[in-house]
C-alpha cells in the first residue's frame, strides 16, 4: 500500500449549488462553468501525484465521473460543518494506517502537482504543512497523525481560519511548514486571469 493519502474535497457540480458567492455576480450557469474548470484542473494536477487518492463528494458519490474511472477511492463527506467533514476524512485514512495525509479543495487554480509533492515531502521532517490562501483560509492541510483540535472551534469560511489553525499547531508544539500563499476562486475579483477572465461582467 502506498502510505500517502491525498484527500480531495469537492462539491457535486449542480446548478445553483456551487460557487454561490460568484453566482450572485455572474449568474448560476457561469458559476457552474467556472467550477467545472476548477474540477478539471484539480483532476489534472492530482492524477500525476504518487499517492493514493480519495475523492470526497459533498452530497452523493458520482458513479461515472473521471475520478472513479481513474482509480480514486470515492467517498462521501460526513459531518455537520466543514471542520467535522475534514476531521472525519482524515480519520478515515489514518485508521487505514496511512502515515501521511493531505487535504485539498477544488477551488485553487494556482495549485500545481509540484506543490502537492512538496507538501508530502515536507512531512518527512515536519508534523504538519499548510498552504495559506489569500482570503485568510487555506487551500491545503497535511499531517502525519490525527490532530482533531485543528478542526474544532473554527469560524469556517471566514478570514480567521488560517491564523486560528496555525495558533493550534503552535500550541501543540508541532513542527510546521508553510507553503506559498495562493488565491482561491470565490469572488468576481478572483477572475482576473485566463481562463476565467472571460466570465467577468462587461
Amino acid at each position: 500500500m502506498n502510505k500517502s493519502a491525498l484527500l480531495i474535497f469537492m462539491k457535486n457540480p449542480v446548478l445553483g449549488k456551487v460557487k454561490t458567492r460568484l453566482a450572485k455576480t455572474i449568474g448560476e450557469a457561469k458559476a457552474l462553468e467556472v467550477y467545472h474548470l476548477l474540477l478539471e484542473h484539480t483532476f489534472k494536477i492530482t492524477t500525476s501525484v504518487s499517492c493514493d487518492k480519495f475523492i470526497f463528494y459533498s452530497d452523493h458519490v458520482e458513479q461515472n465521473d473521471n475520478w472513479g474511472k481513474n482509480g480514486h477511492h470515492q467517498e462521501l463527506q460526513e459531518g455537520n460543518d466543514l471542520g467535522e467533514r475534514m476531521q472525519n476524512a482524515f480519520s478515515h485514512v489514518f485508521v487505514q494506517d496511512y502515515d501521511k495525509a493531505i487535504i485539498i479543495g477544488s477551488d485553487c487554480y494556482e495549485l500545481t502537482s509540484e506543490m502537492i509533492e512538496k507538501a508530502f515531502n515536507a512531512l518527512d521532517t515536519r508534523d504538519a504543512v499548510i498552504g495559506p490562501a489569500k482570503d485568510g483560509g487555506y487551500y491545503l492541510l497535511g499531517m502525519k497523525s490525527m490532530h482533531s483540535q485543528l478542526f474544532e472551534s473554527k469560524r469556517w469560511s471566514t478570514d480567521s481560519v488560517l491564523q486560528e489553525t496555525v495558533n493550534d499547531i503552535q500550541k501543540m508544539k508541532l513542527k510546521l511548514v508553510m507553503l506559498e500563499t495562493l488565491n482561491d476562486i470565490d469572488e468576481v475579483d478572483d477572475l482576473q486571469s485566463p481562463p476565467f477572465d472571460r466570465f467577468i461582467p462587461s
